[in-house]
C-alpha cells in the first residue's frame, strides 16, 4: 500500500481499520499504508470533515453513529438507572421562583418527576408526558405549547410550536439529544423536531443538556446546535473522561450524576 493507492480507496481502508481499533495514530497509518505523514494527515482531515472520524492530538478516534431512536415509551427502560440519577441531579439545578423549559425525552421526564418540592415554579413544555406528571401541582404553573403531535415522542413540534416559542422566555432550558461530540456538537435524528428544538434553545437564558454516557462521542443525522450553545452538560459517571475534560476546557460546566 502506498501514496499511489487511490485516495478514496485508502481512506475507506483507514476507516475500516479505525472501526476495528477505535483509535489510530498518524504514525500507525504511515506504517500500515506506507504513505507520508503529510498524506496520512490529509486523509484524516478528509475523514473528519465528512463526519466519519474525530481528529485528536496525534491521530484520530472513531465516531459512533447513534442508532435510530425508539418511541419514548420503549426507551424508558434504556439506561433507566442513569436517567433517574441524571434527572435528580438536574432538578437540583432548578431554583424556586424560576421559569424553566422542559423538552421531550425520557431523561428530561426524570427531571419533571423530581420537581415536586420546588416552590413558585413555572414550567414551559412541549411534552405531553411532562405535562401529565406536573399537572395538578399547586406550586407549579405549567405552560404547554401546542402544535403538531409527534406520536413516537408524544411531543408537539412544527410551525405552531415554534411561533409560540417566540412569545416565551425561560431562565433555563433542559433538553436531551441523540448525540454529542466535540467536533460535531449536538445532533438529533429527526429534522422537524430538531428545527423546533433549535427554537427552544433560543428561548432560554441558560441551556442545560441532559444525556447519559451512551450519547457521548456519538453523532446522529441532523445538527441541533454547536457545542458552545450549551452552558451545562449533565451526564452520569460512566461518561468518557477525556470528553468531560474537553468540555470543561471550553468553559462548559459539567455535572456528573
Amino acid at each position: 500500500m502506498s501514496d499511489f493507492t487511490p485516495t478514496p480507496e485508502r481512506q475507506k481502508q483507514i476507516l475500516s481499520l479505525l472501526t476495528q481499533q477505535g483509535r489510530l495514530s498518524v504514525a500507525e497509518i504511515v506504517t500500515q499504508f506506507s504513505i507520508s505523514e503529510a498524506t496520512a494527515r490529509r486523509d484524516l482531515e478528509t475523514l473528519a470533515s465528512q463526519g466519519k472520524a474525530q481528529r485528536v492530538h496525534g491521530g484520530v478516534i472513531a465516531i459512533e453513529q447513534a442508532p435510530p431512536e425508539l418511541p419514548i415509551l420503549e426507551r424508558e427502560s434504556e439506561q433507566s438507572e442513569e436517567k433517574i440519577q441524571i434527572g435528580r441531579v438536574a432538578a437540583n439545578l432548578v431554583d424556586n421562583n424560576e421559569t424553566i423549559f422542559l423538552g421531550s425525552g425520557t431523561t428530561v421526564l426524570e427531571i419533571a418527576r423530581n420537581l415536586r418540592d420546588h416552590k413558585n415554579l413555572t414550567v414551559i413544555t412541549n411534552s405531553l408526558p411532562v405535562l401529565n406528571i406536573l399537572a395538578g401541582r399547586k406550586e407549579i404553573t405549567v405552560v404547554c405549547l401546542g402544535g403538531m403531535l409527534r406520536d413516537s415522542e408524544l411531543s408537539f413540534i412544527g410551525h405552531i410550536t415554534e411561533q409560540s416559542l417566540i412569545e416565551v422566555r425561560a431562565d433555563k432550558v433542559f433538553m436531551g439529544t441523540r448525540g454529542v461530540s466535540l467536533e460535531h456538537g449536538l445532533t438529533n435524528d429527526y429534522l422537524q423536531e430538531t428545527l423546533t428544538d433549535r427554537a427552544i434553545i433560543k428561548s432560554g437564558r441558560e441551556v442545560m443538556i441532559v444525556a447519559d454516557h451512551t450519547k457521548v462521542n456519538r453523532v446522529s443525522t441532523v445538527l441541533l446546535a454547536p457545542l458552545n450553545s450549551m452552558h451545562t452538560f449533565v451526564t452520569d459517571a460512566k461518561a468518557d473522561k477525556k470528553f468531560i475534560q474537553a468540555l470543561k476546557r471550553r468553559g462548559i460546566q459539567v455535572v456528573l450524576a
